[in-house]
């Protein structure tokens, strides 16, 4: 079959294509002083959240849920504070 593909990449743009770099784009790239680089956003805890998949009855998780924005934050807090009490 002789028929062009309809798969053909485009040509890539032309340097004078580029888009323009503004200041934000500067404000978000890496940056090195000398050899090492500055990481950005949150700096990594000495013990990071654990992903989980668990189960909850629903009345509990529509309780949370109704408090608004942050119930997964006030539902670890809760979490944290019963480990608290119950130590032994």
């Amino acid at each position: 079959m002789n028929a062009k593909s309809q798969n053909t990449p485009a040509a890539s743009p032309g340097p004078d294509d580029a888009p323009e770099l503004g200041d934000e784009f500067f404000e978000r790239a890496d940056e090195y002083p000398g050899d090492k680089l500055v990481h950005r956003g949150r700096p990594r805890l000495a013990r990071p959240q654990q992903l989980l998949t668990i189960l909850f009855d629903a009345d509990v998780i529509e309780a949370f849920k109704a408090t608004g924005s942050g119930w997964q934050t006030r539902m670890n807090d809760a979490l944290k504070d019963w480990v608290a009490a119950h130590r032994a």
